[in-house]
């Protein structure tokens, strides 16, 4: 029978543990110790089952299963965060206002908002912005890049907002053209 107490302390954070294997594995996470590496792509973990859950990666394995849709992830906390899109449950609140996440990346995303950080900076003119994401989008006016396409037309576009917006034309001229799919307000002659 294991014993209640945890005699082996952290000294960095309050946790405390059962065994010295179990701080040791521990302490490597406040040290940035990542000593197991992937073989494949390099990456490295402070932990052998970090290390094991990033393989499901390369190899595509998928063994946790929503039971409400078809969706499957490789590991059972991204099923978790999933399961959120099926019971609206936003856990992760702002303690500056109102607005609350199913997962605690758009929380801190979210706060850059209150706070004015802008950690990522596009290297060419300097632009900087909350996300990667708004990174990512941005840097397409560099590229000239338009990966985003219209499921009515052949229009691309660069970002999301500007597809939202293209998309609300179509939504708003009923009349389709059955040989070249173009929309139209009124029924052309």
């Amino acid at each position: 029978m294991l014993s209640e107490e945890k005699p082996f302390k952290c000294l960095a954070c309050t946790k405390s543990f059962n065994q010295n294997s179990d701080l040791v594995r521990h302490i490597r996470v406040h040290a940035k110790e990542k000593p197991f590496a992937c073989s494949l792509c390099g990456n490295a973990f402070s932990t052998s089952s970090s290390l094991c859950l990033h393989t499901r990666i390369h190899t595509g394995q998928k063994s946790f299963s929503c039971t409400l849709c078809e969706k499957s992830y490789s590991n059972s906390s991204d099923l978790k965060k999933h399961s959120r899109s099926h019971t609206g449950e936003k856990p992760f609140k702002c303690s500056m206002c109102e607005k609350s996440f199913r997962d605690s990346k758009y929380l801190k995303i979210h706060i850059r908002i209150h706070t004015g950080e802008k950690p990522f900076t596009c290297s060419l003119c300097e632009k900087s912005y909350t996300s990667p994401s708004q990174l990512r989008e941005h840097s397409r006016v560099h590229t000239g890049e338009k990966p985003l396409k219209c499921p009515h037309c052949s229009k691309s576009c660069t970002t999301s907002s500007n597809l939202r917006a293209h998309v609300r034309v179509h939504r708003n001229k009923p009349y389709c053209c059955t040989l070249c799919s173009k929309s139209f307000l009124f029924w052309p002659l």
